[in-house]
């Protein structure tokens, strides 16, 4: 398997984050963990408009996604 692909959702929660639901996907791509990870807190910044009384983020592999959108299409 080639390398991994990461990419970091924005979650907007309740007070304490409480009942937290996806909000909003980061556009950047990250090649590591740690990568995405350190970005966190920038993109928390960043993306301050949603209107939640908390915000947190969440790093994701999505590099078996691709990898079984790809077979799929192949096998098509």
């Amino acid at each position: 398997m080639g390398p991994f692909i990461y990419v970091m959702a924005i979650m907007g929660c309740g007070d304490g984050a409480y009942q937290c639901t996806e909000a909003r996907i980061v556009e950047t791509r990250y090649e590591t963990l740690a990568a995405c990870q350190q970005a966190t807190q920038a993109q928390l910044i960043k993306n301050g408009d949603l209107d939640f009384p908390e915000l947190m983020a969440s790093c994701r592999s999505v590099t078996n996604r691709f990898a079984m959108n790809d077979a799929r299409a192949k096998a098509r």
